[in-house]
């Protein structure tokens, strides 16, 4: 898509009641090859949860651009306002790379790799939620709603309360808090915290981690907490930060009607014929990460063909891998053990002209994603920590037909909702393969119930339920704090 080009005429101060901050922008600049430049819209969860909530609405997306150097002028793109913020290429390095993959992520999904830490990743930190603040306190209008999202900005919230005391912030947690027994490790645990409180409510994917944010809070802020919520301040200052879990969803209407489609059903039924028209085709759609549980995956379908427990041929699994990160140096390591592990399958089991193994290491477009969840009669999502897996609510969205079944991990915040899914544990490769056969083997009449009850799921809760459940819950008013403090910390 090509944008508007409309940037801001100098001196303008148009102000946005409602001001939406993440780390990226939607977009992404792409170079045609006559070497011009365009933007389009970008992968991922967040992309496509909040692109609705922003329709219509007076408001603006700021955030980088992901692109080194100065920053774009703000522009127009498909009905949305966006307002690049700059990083150099040293903060991208610390700030993005460092902190926010090398320190905040691997704690946050249970040190399934070490955390490092740095104290020059810290300052890059530091200083870039500082910059967003700023940015953000420009653009809001008086009494404006501001929405902060994940773990790259945690100190916003108390910043943008530093600056512009009259808005209400709410910040929106993508992925898992820890427990404090994990968080406790982080050398920098306080002013995050602190930094988190500048928000009026603060929503996440579990109720588990709400209430591992507020245990926190009372066990290293010594903070009184109750039912869900956290009082900060002194005296007349006092106030009350409120944490519930409000699991994010997807644009269910829009991606139905897609995978209604006479071309999406077309290119569906050619992708099975691609591949040779398998008995049996199951399907991984990931971002490269160690949490999503591929190597696992992987070692499940390996010993179930060894074993004769997949048919052979007859099976194939397709594996989107979608590229990340890849100047971190653990995600280095597993794109090369991954591919060792699909070449070493495909090796003993693929045939002349086949593959039982279709690694694809890139990025689709929507409509080639909602072809190959109709094209799978096994969608495998089993990440080993998950703050909650879209894919796994897009999978049974694009399933109009009722087929297909959906291997979950327990360990996603999807698994508190798709409770009729296969549900496995990731880290148990027995388990997983038993798990992964009974979805083959279970009948017809059985699979479609269990789908018809997780489409309904999904369908009565979609992005615009969690976007008007946050924002309505952001919007009431905390009052006071409630005499909490003479009382002593009470558990949530």
């Amino acid at each position: 898509m090509t944008p508007d080009q409309t940037a801001d005429r100098p001196g303008s101060t148009h102000r946005f009641d409602l001001v939406v901050a993440a780390n990226r922008l939607p977009v992404d600049r792409v170079e045609a090859p006559d070497g011009s430049t365009s933007w389009q819209r970008s992968p991922g969860g967040l992309v496509t949860a909040m692109e609705s909530v922003m329709q219509g609405r007076d408001g603006v997306w700021i955030g980088w651009s992901g692109e080194a150097g100065d920053a774009p002028e703000p522009f127009d793109d498909s009905g949305i306002r966006l307002h690049p913020v700059a990083l150099s290429a040293q903060e991208i390095q610390h700030y993005y790379e460092g902190f926010s993959n090398d320190t905040l992520w691997p704690i946050y999904h249970d040190v399934i790799v070490p955390a490092h830490f740095h104290r020059t990743w810290w300052a890059a930190y530091e200083r870039v939620n500082r910059r967003f603040a700023e940015v953000i306190a420009e653009l809001a209008a008086p009494g404006a709603t501001v929405w902060i999202h994940d773990y790259q900005l945690q100190l916003a919230p108390a910043y943008v309360r530093d600056l512009r005391p009259d808005v209400r912030i709410g910040w929106f947690d993508h992925i898992p808090f820890p427990p404090v027994e994990l968080f406790a490790q982080l050398p920098w645990r306080r002013p995050i915290l602190q930094g988190l409180l500048g928000a009026d409510f603060l929503g996440f994917q579990r109720k588990a981690d709400a209430d591992n944010f507020v245990r926190a809070c009372r066990r290293l802020l010594d903070l009184p907490t109750r039912s869900g919520q956290v009082t900060v301040g002194i005296g007349d200052s006092e106030r009350l930060v409120r944490a519930a879990a409000v699991p994010i969803s997807i644009d269910v209407a829009s991606l139905a009607d897609l995978a209604r489609t006479p071309a999406v059903q077309a290119r569906a039924r050619e992708i099975r014929d691609s591949l040779g028209n398998p008995e049996t085709l199951l399907l991984g759609v990931d971002r490269l990460d160690y949490t999503k549980g591929i190597r696992h995956r992987l070692k499940a379908v390996e010993e179930l063909l060894r074993e004769g427990r997949l048919a052979n041929p007859g099976t194939v699994f397709v594996q989107v891998a979608t590229p990340s990160r890849g100047r971190v140096e653990a995600y280095r390591q597993l794109r090369t053990e991954i591919e060792r592990t699909v070449g070493r399958i495909n090796g003993e089991f693929a045939s002349i002209g086949s593959v039982v193994v279709q690694y694809l290491h890139q990025s689709y477009g929507r409509a080639e994603m909602a072809a190959l969840y109709l094209a799978a009669d096994v969608m495998l999502v089993t990440p080993l920590r998950d703050g909650m897996n879209l894919v796994a609510k897009e999978y049974v969205t694009a399933r109009v037909d009722d087929g297909g079944a959906l291997v979950l991990s327990e360990f996603t915040g999807a698994w508190h909702e798709l409770r009729t899914a296969y549900v496995t544990n990731p880290h148990d490769i027995d388990g997983l393969k038993d798990v992964i056969v009974a979805a083959i083997s279970d009948s017809r009449q059985v699979r479609r119930r269990r789908m018809r009850a997780m489409r309904k799921r999904v369908a009565d809760h979609d992005v615009n339920a969690w976007a008007g459940r946050f924002l309505d819950l952001l919007a009431r008013d905390s009052g006071p704090a409630d005499g909490s403090r003479s009382g002593g910390s009470t558990t949530s």
